[in-house]
C-alpha cells in the first residue's frame, strides 16, 4: 500500500509537471522563434544590403573607364558624323560586355549626342537630361550614381555618370552615363511570402520591392511640401505617391492601419545616402507558424502523457519486477551456456576454427594453436589458406571453398597444414556454414 501511495503520488506529480512543462515550453518557444526571427532579420537584411550595394556599385569604374576613351572625347570635340559613329561603337560594345539598359553621351549642355538605344523607339538621342542630379554633380567633375525612373524610357534604373575631359582642360566636356536595370536586383529578393524586403530612398518612397503592389508607395506619410518636392525632382515621375499605411512603433516594430504589427530590420545602402533596405516580418505569422507546431506535435503527446502516465506507472511496475527476474535468470543461464560452449570448444582434443565469408580466421580452439605452435593473436584475422602448402591453397581457392560457400558444408577434405616451425601436417577438413536470418553466410565451423 505504500508503495502504491507512492506511485500515486509521482503519477500525480507527473501530470503537473507534464502540463507545467508544456505550457513553459511554449512559452520558451515562442520567445526563443521570435528572437531567431529577428537574428534571422538582420542576417538577411545585411546579406541583401552587402549584395544591393555590390550590385550597385560595380559600373562605376567602367562609366569611368568609358568616359576616359578617346573616341568619346573625340565625339563631343569635333561633332561629325564619323566621330559619332565612332562613339556609338563603344558605347554598344560597353552595353554588351557589361550587359546593361544603355550608355549614353551628353554633352556638356546636357544634349544626348551618341547613345546604345539609338534605334529604340525610346532613344536618347536629342533628349536633354541637364535636369539631372548625376548630371550636374559630373559636370561639376564630381562622378555620380543615381536612383531613378527614366523619363524617356519609363524603366527603373541605377545611373553612374562619369565627367568626359579633353587632353588639356579641367572643365567637363560633357558626361558619360550607364544606366543598369533595377529588375535583375529585384528578381534576386524572391517573392514576398511571410516577409517583405523594400528599399527607399531618403524620403521613404519605395524604389525597389519583392510586393510590386508597393512600387511608388510611401512608407510613411509626407507633409504636401516634400510631395512637391519630390514631383519637381523628377526621380520617380509626376506620382501620386500612396501611403502604405505603416508606422513606426519603435526602432524595431512597425504597425499598419488594421493594427498589425510587424518586427522591422533596416540598413542603409553604400554610395547612397539616406537610401535604406527594410526587412517586414509579420507577428502574427511567427506566432501562428510556433503555436501550429505546437499544437501539431507537442500538444496531443502531452495530453496523452498526462492521462496515461498514471495508470502506466502501476502497470509497468509490476511488469518491470517480473521482467527483472526473467531477465536476471535468462542471462545467468546465457553465461552458463556460453561458459560450456568456450569450455567445449577449447577443450575438444581436435583443431576447431571458424572463418567469415572472406575466407578469414575468426576463431580457433586451444588444440589448433598448440597443434600449429601459434598464438591466438597471430593467426586471427589472416586468411586460413595462408596456413596451407601451396599445392592445398591453390586446391582450396579453385575448388573446395566455391563449392562450400554454395552448398554450406564440405567433408574429409585432404589439405596440408603449414606450422610456425615449418613443418608440415596432413589433415581433412570437414565443416558447415552458418547463415543469418536473411540465408546469407556469416561464419563458418571447421574440425581438422
Amino acid at each position: 500500500m505504500k508503495l502504491r501511495r507512492i506511485l500515486l503520488i509521482i503519477s500525480l506529480m507527473a501530470v503537473i509537471s507534464a502540463s507545467t512543462g508544456g505550457y513553459l515550453y511554449y512559452d520558451s518557444l515562442r520567445e526563443a522563434a521570435f528572437q531567431e526571427a529577428e537574428r534571422q532579420a538582420n542576417t538577411r537584411v545585411e546579406i541583401i544590403q552587402n549584395n544591393l550595394s555590390s550590385h550597385l556599385s560595380e559600373n562605376i569604374r567602367p562609366a569611368r573607364a568609358m568616359a576616359g576613351t578617346e573616341d568619346l572625347r573625340n565625339a563631343l570635340i569635333l561633332r561629325t558624323p564619323a566621330a559619332i559613329m565612332r562613339a556609338n561603337r563603344l558605347l554598344d560594345h560597353y552595353k554588351e560586355t557589361m550587359a546593361v539598359d544603355v550608355c549614353y553621351l551628353m554633352t556638356s549642355e546636357g544634349i544626348t549626342v551618341a547613345s546604345s538605344n539609338r534605334h529604340s523607339p525610346d532613344s536618347f538621342i536629342g533628349k536633354n537630361f541637364s535636369f539631372r542630379p548625376y548630371f550636374k554633380k559630373a559636370m561639376q567633375g564630381m562622378p555620380a550614381t543615381y536612383l531613378a525612373l527614366g523619363t524617356t524610357s519609363g524603366k527603373r534604373g541605377a545611373y553612374y555618370s562619369h565627367p568626359v575631359y579633353s587632353e588639356n582642360e579641367s572643365s567637363p566636356l560633357g558626361v558619360a552615363v550607364i544606366k543598369a536595370s533595377i529588375d535583375q536586383i529585384e528578381n534576386k529578393l524572391g517573392p514576398a511570402g511571410s516577409e517583405t524586403i523594400i528599399v527607399t530612398d531618403p524620403h521613404g518612397v519605395i524604389f525597389i520591392s519583392n510586393r510590386p503592389g508597393w512600387l511608388y508607395h510611401l512608407l510613411w506619410p509626407l507633409p504636401q511640401e516634400t510631395l512637391a518636392s519630390i514631383r519637381r525632382s523628377r526621380q520617380f515621375g509626376s506620382g501620386p505617391w500612396p501611403w502604405t499605411g505603416l508606422r513606426v512603433i519603435d526602432e524595431t516594430h512597425a504597425e499598419d492601419r488594421n493594427g498589425t504589427r510587424f518586427l522591422m530590420n533596416r540598413a542603409e545602402l553604400d554610395q547612397y545616402a539616406g537610401w535604406t533596405v527594410i526587412h517586414l516580418r509579420n507577428e502574427k505569422e511567427i506566432a501562428r507558424y510556433v503555436t501550429a507546431s505546437f499544437i501539431r506535435y507537442t500538444g496531443p503527446i502531452v495530453l496523452i502523457l498526462c492521462i496515461l502516465f498514471g495508470f502506466s506507472v502501476f502497470l509497468l511496475y509490476e511488469k518491470a519486477s517480473h521482467e527483472i527476474l526473467q531477465r536476471k535468470e535468462a542471462e545467468k543461464a546465457l553465461r552458463r551456456s556460453e561458459e560450456r560452449y568456450r569450455s567445449i570448444y577449447h577443450n575438444t582434443p581436435a583443431m576447431l576454427h571458424s572463418i567469415d565469408p572472406e575466407g578469414r580466421l575468426i576463431s580457433v580452439s586451444d588444440n589448433w594453436t598448440e597443434v600449429m605452435g601459434y598464438r591466438r593473436d597471430e593467426v586471427i584475422g589472416k586468411k586460413l589458406t595462408d596456413f596451407f602448402t601451396p599445392e592445398s591453397r591453390e586446391y582450396a581457392q579453385e575448388n573446395v571453398f566455391p563449392q562450400f560457400f554454395e552448398t554450406g558444408i564440405c567433408k574429409d577434405i585432404p589439405y596440408r597444414f603449414v606450422k610456425k616451425d615449418g613443418d608440415t601436417i596432413d589433415v581433412l577438413l570437414s565443416a558447415i556454414c552458418e547463415k543469418n536470418p536473411e540465408g546469407r553466410i556469416i561464419r563458418s565451423l571447421a574440425v581438422s
